[in-house]
């Protein structure tokens, strides 16, 4: 199954299974290339929050006008700052940033009761690897890219360029298909 992507520069069209990098500046307005790809061509998507709270996430999906519908949301970082949580159909929780295993384990479950178009969006990968080191995040990254060639979804993986050396940026370039780099003047490129 092909995705359409609404990214500039990038393929129009990518298969299922494929995962993407944004790298991104630490200060880097990312909601536009975010909201554009689970925007378009999706029957349902996660979004698999370690950077924000489920609220902030909602937000943003209504303010850049994504339909709810189609969103359900993974919090991590509700439970470790003991905010208000509840669980519902569409948002689930985990206990910390680096509680890989349950975030593996819920993107599995909800790449297994949903069907059609899934794109999933990990905001961020930085906040991961603050909390855990390279070794774990890395291996947590491969489970979740498994995950999308297995339910033939595609994923976009955030990566802030100003706070990870080069050697570790290149680390995380290697084990995706593409990478759409943001820059701080908005213009993107992408290799794929």
């Amino acid at each position: 199954m092909d995705y359409t992507l609404a990214i500039d520069g990038a393929p129009e069209t990518v298969p299922g299974g494929t995962g993407i990098l944004l790298i991104h500046p630490s200060t880097g307005e990312t909601d536009r290339v975010d909201t554009d790809f689970l925007s378009t061509d999706t029957d349902h998507f996660l979004v698999v929050s370690t950077r924000t709270t489920a609220r902030e996430v909602t937000q943003k999906i209504e303010h850049y006008e994504v339909d709810e519908q189609k969103a359900t949301i993974l919090d991590a970082l509700s439970v470790e700052r003991g905010y208000t949580r509840r669980r519902s159909d569409d948002v689930r929780y985990v206990s910390a940033p680096d509680d890989f295993d349950g975030i593996v384990d819920e993107v599995q479950a909800f790449l297994s009761t949903t069907e059609g178009k899934r794109r999933i969006s990990v905001d961020s990968l930085t906040e991961m690897l603050y909390y855990a080191d390279e070794d774990r995040t890395e291996a947590a990254v491969e489970d979740l890219l498994d995950l999308l060639v297995e339910y033939d979804a595609v994923g976009l993986f955030h990566l802030a360029r100003g706070v990870h050396d080069e050697e570790r940026i290149e680390t995380f370039r290697s084990l995706f298909e593409g990478v759409i780099e943001l820059e701080s003047d908005g213009s993107l490129t992408a290799s794929f």
